[in-house]
Order: structure tokens, then sequence, then C-alpha cells
């Protein structure tokens, strides 16, 4: 059954991503999914920042699909489809840093905006020279997070 919440979760380390029923529709009790056009993956191993970045993005109207480390959100099919990544640097297993390499290696150009509770001038300049958006203390500004989000998704720097 799909959930009509438009919610992307994770759960016990499964990502249950619902296609965006953020406006969904009803028709003689058929939900019917509209084309996702903004997809932003976030990979944050605190659960209740990643709960909470989520439910900001998806309050700015994206859809958001939120992952517990980066080996999950490699697993899945929005590694070569999120519109924009928010990605914690430090993380159990691949590091975001790490996770900004394979992309890269792999061909996939998605905006990526860091965010970090220690902040390191050194990885911060190798993040913003291998293309990331933004690379952000925590805890977050909300401004600046939609800010980083704008300048991604709209090609600005």
């Amino acid at each position: 059954m799909i959930p009509e919440d438009g919610l992307c979760t994770n759960l016990g380390g499964e990502s249950v991503c619902n296609q965006i029923a953020l406006s969904s529709t009803r028709l003689k009790g058929l939900v019917v999914l509209p084309e996702v056009t903004t997809m932003i993956a976030i990979v944050e191993d605190d659960a209740s920042v990643r709960a909470a970045t989520q439910s900001l993005v998806r309050s700015l109207g994206f859809a958001a699909c939120s992952f517990s480390d980066a080996e999950e959100f490699l697993r899945s099919p929005y590694a070569a489809k999120a519109s924009c990544l928010i990605a914690d640097v430090q993380m159990p297993g691949m590091s975001g840093i790490d996770l900004q390499r394979v992309l890269c290696a792999r061909g996939c150009d998605t905006p990526i905006i860091f965010v970090t509770a220690l902040s390191n001038e050194t990885i911060r300049a190798q993040a913003i020279k291998a293309g990331a958006v933004s690379f952000l203390d925590k805890p977050v500004d909300v401004q600046t997070l939609i800010e980083s989000l704008d300048q991604a998704l709209n090609g600005r720097k």
C-alpha cells in the first residue's frame, strides 16, 4: 500500500520512499502520484538531525528521501536521481567527503551541501574545490540552508 503523506523515511536501515505524493490526487479510490522533479536526498547519521532536515525540506515544497549512511544512499536509485544532496561530513563508515568522491567518479554532478559539527578548513576547502555548493556548520542556520538549496537548485554560487 502506498502511503498518502508523501513521506520518505528510513525504517530499520531501509529507505522507504514514496515517489512523492506531496500533491497526490484521489480519483475513485486511486492515488495518482505526480511526476517528481525536485528530490532532495539527505545523508545524515544523526536521526534527529536527519528528521529535522527532511521536515524542513518538505516544508519548502520539495520531495525528500533520507538515509542514515552514505552506503545506503549509494545503493538507492536516488544516488543518480537526486536534484540535490545534503550530507553530513563525518559519519560512521563512508564520510560525506568520500561520498562526494564516489559520486564524482561515477560522473554524477548532483549539487552537494555539506553540514558538519566539526569544522575543518582543509576539508571545507577540499569539498568546495571538488564542487560542493556550501559547507555549513552545525547547528545549521535555517535561512543559510534555504539559500544554499536555492543556489544548488538554480545553479548560482
